[in-house]
C-alpha cells in the first residue's frame, strides 16, 4: 500500500513540475540569468514556486512531526547529524552548479524524460554516474577511516 501512496505522490508533484512549467530547463535558467544576458529574459516564477514548496514543506513538517510515528512506518528517519562538514558544502554546491548549467534538477529531470529530449536523458546518465561516484569516494573514504582507526587501535 505505502508504494501506491508514494507513487500518486511522485504523480501530483511531477503534475505540479510540469503545470508551473519547471521540467521546461529553459524556465530554471531565465530564472539563474539575473542580468539578462542569455537568450531570454530574467523569469522570477522559480522563486514563487519555491516559496510555495517551503511554505507547504514547513507546514507539512510541523503537522507531520506531532503525530506519535508516520502512518505507513515504524518510527521517523530524521537526520541525527546536526554539525556541517565538507559534504555538506561540497554536495549542494555540485548540485547547484549542474543545475545552473544544465537548467535541470533530479525531480524535474525525471519528468522531462517523458518529453523524450535528449538533454533529460543526458542529465539522468550524468546523475547516475554521478551518483556512483559519489557513493563509490563516500566508500573508500569510510574504508581508509577504518582501517587508520584499525591501526590506531
Amino acid at each position: 500500500m505505502s508504494v501506491i501512496i508514494q507513487f500518486a505522490i511522485g504523480l501530483v508533484f511531477g503534475l505540479g513540475l510540469v503545470v508551473s512549467g519547471m521540467s521546461n530547463p529553459a524556465k530554471v535558467i531565465n530564472f539563474l540569468d539575473l542580468a539578462g544576458i542569455g537568450a531570454g529574459s530574467w523569469d522570477p516564477s522559480l522563486a514563487l514556486v519555491m516559496m510555495g514548496a517551503v511554505a507547504a514543506a514547513f507546514i507539512g513538517f510541523r503537522l507531520v512531526l506531532r503525530q506519535p510515528r508516520p502512518i505507513f512506518g515504524k518510527e521517523f528517519q530524521l537526520p541525527a547529524k546536526t554539525e556541517i562538514d565538507s559534504r555538506i558544502i561540497t554536495g549542494p554546491a555540485i548540485f547547484g552548479i549542474g543545475w545552473g548549467l544544465a537548467g535541470f534538477c533530479p525531480g524535474p529531470a525525471f519528468v522531462a524524460l517523458g518529453y523524450g529530449t535528449s538533454a533529460a536523458i543526458l542529465f539522468v546518465i550524468a546523475m547516475f554516474c554521478g551518483m556512483a561516484i559519489a557513493r563509490a569516494l563516500a566508500s573508500r573514504s569510510s574504508a581508509s577511516s577504518l582501517g587508520a582507526s584499525a591501526i590506531l587501535d
